[in-house]
């Protein structure tokens, strides 16, 4: 095994040497995709937070709308009911008229015409009233639904990524205070590996201690393939003075993501299309580069864990 992992290594470290400018503009090119589509992950769950507050503050002018229809159906009713009584008053003073002169029996009989006319207009409008608070209330009904489905798909991506991170930092506690950390922010994992656990200077070959924590999260990865892998390698702000091979702190930090991923790629229980490689270089420091501790955290593996978002982009969609 050792044997076949050394010849590995030197193929790509052959293979490295005849890398040209153009696939390296091309990686360049891939990096910067990949750069884009990180940042429209992060603006879409931006927006899916957004349309959430949005859809609240829908649901609450429904609810609103629905309370003042409900009150001036029950005005209309009130009035319905007083034209009712004041019908019924006419009705008896039409039979005391009866007895009086036909003129003024003429005219009580066209009151009261008016009066029935009146009536019959006031029972369609209510009529038509119910039929729209009952489109109302159904439609509120709908959209309540709807926003209790969205609350509860975010929470659930919320627990799983908290249950992953829980597992990483189970399956990697060995290398806990050897330069390896575990977060969960902002509905995400961050695993950050610290070169020394990982290259010698210079180096974008993964040490034995550091495929070892590598394969460990990979079969961690392996039971989530849910779960999108972004490898970003970092390096301080100090100039790359090797080989011939690379061009820069930020052509190292592109191997060595990539490193990471070839590991990877040997769990047959992670899909590819799920890991992204992309280097940093030194534009992304998590520490001052003033000092030799700071320095050495900056020069680092970042393996971010991202919930997919298509059932809650869907259920946006629909509502």
């Amino acid at each position: 095994m050792i044997k076949k992992i050394g010849f590995g290594l030197f193929a790509m470290t052959m293979m490295a040497s005849c890398v040209t400018s153009k696939v390296y503009n091309e990686l360049e090119g891939k990096y910067a995709a990949l750069k884009r589509d990180h940042r429209t992950i992060e603006n879409e769950l931006a927006a899916l937070e957004k349309n959430r507050a949005a859809d609240q503050k829908a649901l609450e002018q429904l609810d609103a709308a629905y309370k003042k229809s409900q009150a001036e159906k029950n005005e209309l009713q009130g009035k319905y009911d007083a034209a009712v009584a004041n019908y019924e008053a006419l009705k008896n003073s039409y039979t005391a008229l009866e007895k009086n002169s036909s003129a003024a029996i003429a005219a009580n009989s066209k009151k009261n015409r008016e009066l029935l006319q009146q009536l019959e207009d006031k029972e369609r409008t209510l009529a038509q009233e119910r039929t729209r608070l009952d489109r109302l209330q159904d439609e509120l009904s709908a959209r309540a639904k709807r926003v209790d489905e969205l609350e509860g798909l975010i929470a659930a991506k919320d627990a799983k990524m908290q249950t992953l991170k829980n597992a990483i930092s189970k399956a990697l506690r060995n290398f806990e205070g050897k330069g390896l950390t575990v977060v969960e922010r902002n509905g995400k994992v961050y695993i950050s590996m610290e070169n020394k656990l990982l290259f010698e200077s210079g180096s974008w070959a993964v040490g034995a201690q550091g495929q070892k924590a590598v394969r460990q999260l990979g079969e961690v990865l392996g039971e989530n393939p849910d779960i999108a892998v972004l490898i970003e390698g970092h390096t301080d702000d100090v100039p790359y003075t090797g080989t011939g091979q690379l061009r820069g702190n930020w052509d190292l930090s592109t191997k060595r993501a990539t490193a990471i991923v070839a590991i990877l790629e040997q769990n047959p229980q992670i899909d590819p299309q799920n890991l992204t490689a992309a280097g940093r270089g030194k534009f992304a420091p998590v520490a001052s580069n003033d000092t030799s501790s700071g320095k050495s955290k900056n020069r680092r593996i970042e393996v971010i864990l991202t919930p997919k978002l298509d059932e809650i982009t869907k259920l946006l969609n629909d509502i």
